[in-house]
Order: C-alpha cells, then structure tokens, then sequence
C-alpha cells in the first residue's frame, strides 16, 4: 500500500474537552444516559400547527408541564394547556389521568389529539375539553394507527388484519384467517424505504395497502426460552436464494366498503415500492422492482379497476437500482412531480409529468440529495437538505422549479435537521456540529427573519473527556475516508497507547458526521477516559457518498471494506502514540461481520475483538438486503464463499468474543452458533456470550450490562 495513503489529508474538526472538570463518566452514564440526562437537551414535542405560522412544545422546566402554543412572529407564548387542565378534561369523559403529557398531533389550529386508554381523543382549545365525537374504542391488541388528515377516518391492525374506524362504525377491511397472510403491515422486510402498511388517498375517502402472502416462505425457529418447556415460536424469514413472500396492493372504498386489488402481474415475486395516489384520488403509482432489483418500473393503476394504465418510466442498473422515496406532486401543479433517483450516480431531483416525460433535472453534483422536505403551496419552490458541502455535514435549501436554482437557507457548518411549515413559510433548523450541544433556531423560508428558540447546555460541561477530531484518508481507489478519533484523557504524546477500532462499514449506515460528539457514543468517550484510543473509520460501501462508493462492495461484500479499513489501521500504526501490539477491534451486525472476517483474514493485526450479531455466511441472511449486495449464491457462489468467515477460521490468532440475542430475527442466531461448530472443529478457542430474550440489538437497562462485557473483555486483553 502506498505511504501517502496513510497521511491524513485533511483534520476537520477538533473537540478540546481539555478544559473540562474532572468527573469521569460511569458505564450507566456512557450507555443509559447518553440518550437521556447527558443527551443534549431540546424541545419536546416541537412541531408545527396546521395551516398557520404557529407551532407549540411542551415547557418541561415548571413544577408541571405545560403545552405552550407560540407564533412565529410573535417572541410571547399565544396560549397554554399545562398539564393538570387536559388530565380534568381527561376525567370528564371518565379517562384515566396521565403523568406525562402524551405525543399529540395537530388537526387544526384549534384542536389536537392524542392516544389513550385504547382511544384517540381530541383536545378543544376553545373549550378546554375533549370532544366526545372523537372518543373512539379500539380493541385490544390495536396498532400501525393511521389517520387520514382531511376525513379523520382512521386505519389500524389488531393481529394480522386490517380495520378501519369511520368515527361511527368500524369497518372490517380484512378477515384472513391465516395468519401467514398479514395485511397493513409494512412489507418487504421494510427495505427500499417502506416503513408502514398503510396509504390514505388525498380526501382519505380510500385506503391503499399492502397484503403479504408468506405461506410459501420457510419457516424458521426461535426459541423461546421463558415457558417450561421452551416453546418454539416460528417466524417467516426468507434466505438469500430461497422463495420469498408475495405482495399485493388492496385499495378500499371507506363508503361502499369494497376492496380492489391492484393487478401488477407477473412474477409474484417482485417487490411493490414506494406508493403514491395521484391528486385526484385516480391512479395509484407503484414502483415495481424485479427480485434481482436491477429493473424499476414507475406504473400508474386505475383505483376503481385496479387494472394497469402505463410505464412512466423505467430504471437500470448492471448492479442494482435501489427505490426509497415515492413521487411528491407538486402542489398545484397535478400533473407533474418530483423523482429522486441515483441514475447519475448521486441521489438527486427529477422533475417529471405523469405522461412520463422528464421536463429537468433539478439538482446535480457529486453530493446526494438527502431528504426532499416539502414545497410552497403554490408549487413554485421546493425544499431539500443535502450534502453539497461535505459528506458529513447537511444544510436545507430552496429550489425555484422554474429555473432550477438553489438558494441555501441555512448557515453554520455542521448537521441541520429540518422541520417546515405546511404553509411553507418558516422552519424549525435543528442545528448540531462537534462543538455545538444543539441550537434550535425558527427561520423565515425568504431569509428576512431568524430567531433562536432554544441554546442547549454542554451536557458534559462537568466531565473530563478526550480530545476527538474528524478527518479524512485516502483509500487505493482515491476516495476520501472519513474517520473520528478519539485521544486517551490526558494524553501524552511520549506514551504509547492502546486502541479500540469500532466499525460497522455497510449500506445504509453513516457512522461519521458533524454532530454533537462526532455521531458517536458517550462509550467512546468512557474508554477514552480509561486510557484507550478509539478509532472509526466510514470506508466505501458506506452510506450518503454517492452509488460507485456504495456500489463498490457488489458481489464481494467484505473485500473493499477491509481494504479500507487497513488504511485506518495503517495510520493508527504510524501514530508515535500507538501501541500496535495492543489493538481491538468492535462491531455489530455487519460491523461483526467485518470484526470476524478481519480477525480471520488479517489475523496478525488485533489481539482481541467482539462481534456482536455476526452475519457468518450471506447465504442465512434475508433475501432482499442480500441479493441486492450480492446476487443470489447460485449466480454468486464465489462471492459467497469468498464472504464466508468460517472458511478462514485456521487463521485465528487473537482472541475474539462473540456475542448474540438469543431471539435475533434479522441475523438469526444460526451465525454465530455456525462459526462456534467451526471453531470446535478446528480447535479454536473463542468466547461466546447470549442474551436471552434480546433480539438484534440488546437494549434497555440490559445495554448497560453489553457494554460492561465488552470493556471488561478489552480492559483483560489490552
């Protein structure tokens, strides 16, 4: 490897805790509280009011909480609800009182609702009291609430059906006694940026939904442990290669209570993305993805026939196409909307008619668009947060749609999380970087106005913490590598150090950015405390740096992902504070698939590790994440093999702990049960530890006790 690669060709950022206190952070402090008392501090429940310039949060900082409604050109608060005034409304209709005030939402600038005691309510602002119109009952075992803004009708599932609730009557939308047949649910695995089950049309009048058909899918086994005897529990989990689920799209009349099923034919086996209805409630749009996800369609279907209209367009890629946003109308403008495709190789803005025809593209750079937030309500100008500066940083934009130019609304480099206005005239600019807590300004969409509503305290003003910096490297193929270190409290440049490498280095996942601690954990920080160097490294295959940087890992996950990460490795080695002969390395879920593969293809470089939720073999996991990075193992079974972290278990050298849920439905446990076989047979020793009744991710008050395992392990080790 070429010695510049390993010189940083750019420090960033620098967080000095030199001048802190001398307090040292606990591990329940670094694990529990960094996302609650040492997160840093915001409004709660900050949104904005329907159709109006107002918005509202909850005032926590009084003997009781108070809902604190305010005008965006008003400094004084317009009216109040504190919390004992909406438990006596509570009480009137005979509900039980709450401690906290609930997760509200805004019907209109005078009432709001929220969920209690198997109801939805609604606040009066006016009265002071709860409506009784609103005061619906749900059954038992109710969930995935959606609730069209314009009728107020409102769908839910209770198990594997799907209901509807008029405000008179609640309609059964479906009775499917198989309970492998799941309706309202989100589907596809929740991949190509599918979150929920459900679509109301513009009037909410009709419902579109997805029903899941997963009789055909193997079965899979997981234990659980809690009965006498165990008991074992099957889910559906589809392997790479192996028959997947079959989806349907349904379409139902609140008012004549008929159900359609949109006709989007053969193969079954193809996955329904991204929906959309049209304007005017009469097409229903459906991006269709082939299994081998290299082939989009953009269809238009009739609502009342289901039967297919046309192809606006299609999309192809010798890799893969990956759809994660549905078209956005444009408002006032029916007939045309807004595409985000990474055709050219970086997420971007296309803006097209329904005839399919393409009249622009909006934006273009080597920079993604990362969120397409809204427009104005004459459909002039639209609103984007992107990466234009720098990958790890993101600011908010305005798009004049007639002549395709962008005006930036924000300031300040760092991470800028946006909420706009329905009217589309002021929004809320979360603001973070390394050296700012949280801001929270309120700005005018035209930049005349700026207000800061919110400073948050340093929440670790009284702790003595390490230096971190962010900067960048060079991997063999010329992109710059974003990393985060972080130097041992009261570091000595004459000492040598130990190093703990954290990674994760898979799609989907940024672990670098411009916020508050770097987008790192207060771990990072307790180890750092404890005389450690932490290291992180974003190599390619990762997240927001455009298709080729992702793409690289294609059919060969895990190969290009090491080699960047030896390039981390290589200019920790160089550092004069280093201690190359004490290094750890730590990840989870693809992050344990690249501490084993690393562990056992470069053995000689780390002397301990822990994997947490390991994928062992790509051929266990599920087909729609895998087949997309990989193909399937018949069309790849050399990338398979050659991704198979048991084929190099001979070379182990260090010591390596793995950990698992015992309930893990996204790695199955079956990984890292085949990797400790292997290891058996072979004579390896390795530790293992389980956490029974955790799934992927071990978390609650049992997280704190993960994390005291894995420092113990580096601490006995290192």
């Amino acid at each position: 490897m070429k010695k510049n690669l390993l010189i940083a060709s750019a420090i960033f950022f620098t967080f000095d805790f030199s001048n802190a206190q001398e307090k040292l952070l606990t591990m329940e402090e670094a694990v529990v509280k960094q996302r609650t008392t040492l997160a840093p501090a915001k409004l709660k429940q900050l949104s904005w009011i329907k159709n109006s310039n107002s918005y509202s949060y909850i005032n926590t900082n009084k003997s009781e909480e108070i809902l604190l409604i305010s005008s965006a050109s008003s400094e004084a608060p317009i009216g109040e609800v504190p919390l004992s005034k909406l438990n006596n409304a509570i009480a009137a209709v005979s509900g039980k009182q709450v401690k906290a005030f609930p997760q509200i939402q805004w019907k209109n600038d005078n009432q709001f609702t929220f969920e209690s005691e198997k109801k939805i309510l609604m606040y009066d602002l006016k009265t002071g009291k709860i409506t009784t119109d609103s005061n619906r009952d749900f059954p038992e075992g109710f969930e995935n609430i959606d609730v069209s803004d314009k009728s107020g009708n409102v769908a839910f599932t209770v198990k594997n059906n799907l209901f509807v609730h008029d405000g008179k009557n609640q309609l059964i939308v479906t009775n499917d006694k198989d309970e492998n047949i799941v309706n309202g649910r989100s589907v596809h695995r929740e991949e190509f940026g599918i979150i929920k089950g459900t679509f109301w049309s513009p009037k909410g009048t009709q419902l579109a939904f997805y029903r899941m058909d997963q009789t055909m899918v193997t079965d899979y086994p997981v234990i659980d442990w809690t009965t006498r005897p165990a008991t074992n529990v099957n889910i559906k989990y589809p392997m790479a290669g192996d028959k997947s689920h079959e989806v349907t799209v349904g379409v139902y009349n609140v008012a004549s209570g008929n159900t359609v099923f949109i006709k989007t034919g053969e193969p079954k086996e193809q996955y329904l993305t991204n929906i959309a209805w049209s304007p005017d409630e009469q097409h229903l749009y459906i991006a269709i993805l082939n299994r081998e996800q290299n082939h989009l369609w953009l269809n238009s279907y009739n609502t009342t026939t289901g039967l297919f209209e046309k192809t606006l367009f299609e999309e192809k890629n010798d890799k893969y196409v990956h759809p994660m946003h549905s078209m956005a109308f444009v408002p006032g403008h029916p007939e045309q909307f807004i595409w985000q495709s990474e055709r050219d190789g970086y997420n971007h803005l296309y803006l097209y008619d329904t005839s399919g025809k393409l009249l622009k593209q909006l934006t273009k750079g080597k920079w993604i668009v990362t969120d397409l937030t809204g427009f104005d309500p004459k459909g002039s100008t639209a609103y984007y947060s992107s990466t234009t500066e720098s990958g790890i940083t993101r600011n908010f934009y305005s798009l004049d749609l007639s002549k395709g130019t962008s005006t930036k609304l924000t300031s300040h480099e760092g991470t800028h999380t946006i909420t706009l206005n329905s009217n589309a005239t002021y929004f809320f600019d979360n603001y973070q970087s390394t050296e700012t807590p949280r801001t929270i300004y309120l700005k005018s969409t035209n930049g005349k106005s700026s207000k800061t509503l919110f400073d948050a305290p340093n929440p670790l003003k009284e702790y003595k913490l390490g230096n971190m910096k962010i900067f960048k490297l060079k991997s063999e193929s010329g992109d710059d590598l974003f990393c985060r270190l972080f130097k041992p409290v009261d570091f000595d440049s004459t000492k040598k150090y130990p190093v703990i490498v954290y990674l994760y280095n898979g799609p989907g996942v940024q672990m670098i950015n411009n916020t508050w601690n770097g987008g790192g954990d207060l771990w990072f920080q307790y180890m750092a405390e404890r005389g450690f160097v932490v290291f992180t490294l974003d190599g390619r295959g990762s997240s927001n740096r455009g298709l080729a940087f992702e793409q690289a890992i294609f059919r060969h996950a895990g190969v290009n992902e090491m080699k960047d990460q030896l390039v981390g490795i290589n200019y920790l080695k160089a550092q004069p504070y280093v201690d190359a002969s004490r290094m750890g390395l730590f990840g989870w879920s693809y992050g344990g698939f690249m501490t084993t593969s690393i562990m056992t293809r470069y053995p000689d470089i780390f002397k301990a590790a822990v994997a947490g939720g390991p994928v062992i073999d790509w051929s266990y996991y599920e087909v729609m994440y895998t087949e997309r990075y990989m193909d399937t193992p018949k069309e790849n079974p050399e990338g398979y093999k050659e991704a198979r972290t048991i084929e190099y278990i001979d070379n182990l050298k260090g010591k390596l702990l793995l950990i698992h849920g015992a309930q893990d439905p996204v790695v199955v446990w079956q990984h890292s049960l085949m990797f400790l076989k292997n290891c058996v047979d072979k004579k390896k020793q390795v530790d293992y530890f389980v956490y029974p009744g955790h799934e992927h991710n071990v978390l609650g008050k049992d997280r704190e006790h993960l994390y005291q395992k894995v420092t113990d392990y580096f601490m006995e080790n290192l």
